[in-house]
């Protein structure tokens, strides 16, 4: 290869007309590829004289060779999430393309320092933070800057990747009332997540431009309490006629606290959520909801960091609304 930049991966996998991961899978030899693949990587590696596992090494001679997914959360429990699973295995998947290890860490809420131990580890090649919060953040030592990125918008200096979630709930909310629901309850978050607060003003703007007053109730994005947050809103708004809720979770947690209570979906009460997770089709009636491409945003999470790419500031990922039968 000309010039004075060195061959990558990428350029073996673009003179070879074949994806990045099926090059790796020919360059290490470890994973299926055609034979016709491997002849046409062959000889790309050869015409560029490119050197095996050159990103590898620049991990391991610069940063390392792991990359660690550290999840934020008041208890360990917060890593039997299914969204943490689905951000595990889209980023596993990125650095397994870069032959690059993966490690899962909890992370204190109440404990921002244990982030900086965590950057102090050995053979840590980049972070992505989950759940992150400001402190945690800001609690980065400098040199490991650059080598963060977040799931969730956290400090300037670290480039964010999180969801829509104030279009997202924009449009559910606004589906419901034209459905004819006008006394509307929501089930937020955790208080200490700031993407809540973009959903929740999004909740109460809708209904002050449908003339309704807001009714809101604290969550967890857990279904044990989308079922006491049924309980609850029936108790203080008896006259509620819809419940969204910002998780798919907490959302299943509510039907089954509303069936328990003898209030019929969508009759009485209509039911939607946030995430359109797999089990939203599966549960009777089907959850309303609206898309969380998880899977995307942890990828680019993953990719900026492994790549060193100049991604500061937040990206957000747009929501589609998915209408089922719950409302």
């Amino acid at each position: 290869m000309t010039g004075e930049r060195t061959a990558t991966l990428d350029d073996v996998a673009r003179a070879a007309g074949v994806s990045r991961a099926t090059a790796s899978r020919v360059v290490t030899g470890q994973g299926p590829a055609s034979p016709r693949a491997r002849d046409r990587v062959t000889a790309a590696v050869e015409e560029l004289g490119y050197v095996p596992d050159a990103s590898a090494r620049a991990l391991v001679t610069r940063t390392g060779t792991r990359l660690a997914i550290a999840v934020i959360g008041h208890t360990a429990a917060v890593l039997d999430d299914p969204y943490v699973g689905r951000v595990l295995i889209s980023a596993a998947h990125v650095a397994a393309e870069r032959e690059v290890g993966v490690s899962l860490h909890w992370l204190p809420l109440d404990d921002p320092g244990s982030l900086a131990r965590l950057a102090d580890g050995r053979g840590l090649g980049g972070l992505v933070v989950v759940n992150p919060t400001r402190p945690a953040l800001e609690s980065v030592p400098r040199t490991l800057r650059g080598r963060v990125a977040a799931v969730g918008v956290g400090a300037r200096h670290v480039p964010s990747f999180d969801v829509d979630n104030r279009a997202g709930t924009d449009g559910v909310v606004r589906h419901l009332v034209r459905t004819g629901r006008h006394r509307i309850a929501m089930v937020t978050g955790p208080a200490w997540l700031p993407c809540c607060d973009r959903a929740v003003d999004a909740y109460r703007r809708v209904l002050r431009d449908s003339g309704a007053e807001p009714r809101i109730v604290h969550g967890d994005f857990t279904a044990a309490r989308g079922a006491e947050a049924a309980t609850e809103i029936m108790a203080r708004w008896p006259d509620t006629d819809a419940v969204f809720a910002l998780s798919d979770l907490t959302a299943l947690g509510v039907l089954d606290g509303l069936h328990a209570l003898g209030v019929r979906v969508p009759g009485d009460v209509a039911v939607a959520g946030f995430d359109d997770i797999a089990f939203a089709g599966l549960s009777r009636p089907a959850l309303t909801t609206t898309t969380h491409p998880v899977e995307d945003i942890a990828a680019a999470a993953a990719q900026a960091v492994l790549d060193r790419r100049d991604t500061s500031g937040a990206t957000f990922y747009p929501s589609a609304l998915v209408v089922r039968d719950s409302a």
